[in-house]
């Protein structure tokens, strides 16, 4: 009996092979005309916390911070955050 090829991908050899992850903060502050400051005082959080989402410079996402970043600006995770396949982020490059 032939043996079953595994139908899952395997991880490339580094994580910049996995895609891209976008989170579009400053779009949709722009779009409902609120300042960093504004967010910082409606969310609890730290204006340098919030700039770093804003910049796409963090590493791990925080439940938390997202959920508050939703219900705050009254969008939807995927209004947020967007996953770029590795395809896609080589032609963006």
């Amino acid at each position: 009996m032939p043996k079953k090829e595994n139908p899952l991908r395997q991880l490339p050899v580094s994580s910049d092979g996995y895609g891209d992850i976008k989170i579009h903060l400053a779009e949709i502050l722009e779009e409902k005309n609120i300042s960093l400051n504004q967010l910082s005082f409606r969310t609890e959080m730290q204006r340098t916390q919030l700039r770093n989402y804003r910049d796409s410079k963090i590493q791990r996402l925080d439940i938390d911070i997202l959920k508050r970043l939703c219900y705050v600006l009254e969008c939807n995770l995927t209004d947020l955050i967007e996953y770029i396949p590795p395809e896609e982020t080589q032609t963006l490059q």
